[in-house]
């Protein structure tokens, strides 16, 4: 029987996770009579034990608030950590200490709000005999087995607001801007702010680009009289035949710092058009903020479901939000084993409606073979 649960907030923050926690706390409480703990840092915490009660007053207000009160990190994982308080000289296996931890907190079971990364972790933990439950977030919206993640409509919204407002001063000076959106793996949030703010050029991880096709987009424009051009591009997004720009920080696969695509492609572009080339990077600007009002609802009823799931008896599965055809979310909250989530990370199809009906308006995805 369930009496004590911990929640975490692991990975990247986004907006809406202080919602989630708010939905977790209060579920737990109000309908279950639990006591929940809340550890600092996402796994960090969890394997070092700082952890601490979280109670109602703790989550009051906390629906308008960004980030996370209990903090997190993309760099603790439990199987692959090194911390100088536990005495380590390199990374190792501290998935024993992890779970010790959480039996000298008395915790029962475990909810990780988090993004793919987390969520494998979390998968591999349940693998171990922890009763987990994922929730995920993300503003790349790349966690497989779910339609929307949390912060992702916010990451959304603040891009499009600022394609709109570079709309004005490309057009006023004749620039090309190269609007620079996070996502590494999954250019989610290239392709809905660029479709959004009218953007001209949409590049993503999934569909490598070339040069020339910008090039003629660009010139295209001009002999319309258009002479300015938006690219919105996604940071992991890379040449045909090449790779993204990114730099190493760690021997393991995810220890990449990516960025610096919108850069390079001024300088590539800048010689090849008549137009002043200009890059913006929004980087974290993306994060941060009030989370909208989606983000809120969606945060809350995933939370809360998570809760719900594990009074259930569910384990080893994250709450996800169906969708209809047309990619549109409904609130039909399903489980998916975290097995699935760790098969890697959700990528935009080829043939999505969205990816459709920017190529039907003339928006080019930098491909060689768009005529």
């Amino acid at each position: 029987m369930i009496r004590r649960i911990g929640v975490l907030t692991g990975g990247g923050d986004a907006p809406g996770l202080n919602s989630a926690l708010r939905a977790v706390v209060k579920t737990a409480i109000l309908r279950y009579g639990w006591t929940v703990v809340g550890f600092e840092d996402g796994y960090e915490g969890a394997i070092l034990g700082r952890g601490r009660e979280l109670g109602l007053d703790d989550v009051r207000g906390l629906l308008v608030r960004g980030g996370t009160i209990l903090g997190a990190s993309n760099r603790a994982d439990p199987f692959w950590f090194q911390h100088p308080e536990l005495g380590d000289t390199e990374p190792r296996d501290h998935s024993a200490t992890l779970l010790a931890t959480l039996e000298r907190f008395a915790v029962d079971a475990l909810v990780v709000i988090g993004g793919e990364g987390s969520l494998t972790i979390a998968h591999r933990l349940s693998q171990l005999g922890l009763a987990v439950v994922g929730v995920p977030k993300t503003i790349d919206n790349d966690v497989r087995g779910t339609a929307w993640t949390i912060g992702f409509d916010t990451a959304v919204t603040t891009a499009t607001e600022a394609l709109d407002r570079l709309h004005t001063t490309a057009e006023s000076h004749h620039r090309v801007m190269l609007v620079e959106l996070m996502g590494r793996d999954a250019g989610w949030i290239a392709l809905h702010a660029g479709v959004a703010g009218g953007a001209d050029v949409i590049l993503m991880p999934e569909l490598p680009f070339t040069l020339e096709r910008i090039v003629a987009v660009v010139e295209r424009r001009r002999a319309r009289s258009r002479h300015f051009t938006i690219v919105a591009v996604a940071e992991g997004a890379r040449p045909a035949g090449g790779e993204a720009v990114f730099e190493r920080t760690g021997p393991l696969p995810y220890h990449r710092k990516y960025g610096g695509i919108s850069v390079m492609l001024q300088q590539q572009l800048t010689p090849l058009v008549p137009s002043e080339v200009r890059a913006v990077v929004l980087g974290h600007l993306q994060r941060g903020g009030t989370p909208t009002p989606a983000d809120r609802t969606l945060a809350t009823a995933l939370g809360s479901a998570a809760v719900d799931a594990l009074a259930r008896g569910e384990r080893g599965v994250m709450v996800a939000v169906r969708s209809h055809p047309t990619g549109r979310a409904t609130w039909g909250i399903v489980q998916i084993p975290l097995a699935e989530v760790a098969r890697g990370p959700r990528l935009v199809p080829l043939d999505h409606p969205l990816v459709e009906a920017a190529r039907a308006l003339g928006i080019s995805f930098g491909q060689a073979d768009e005529e």
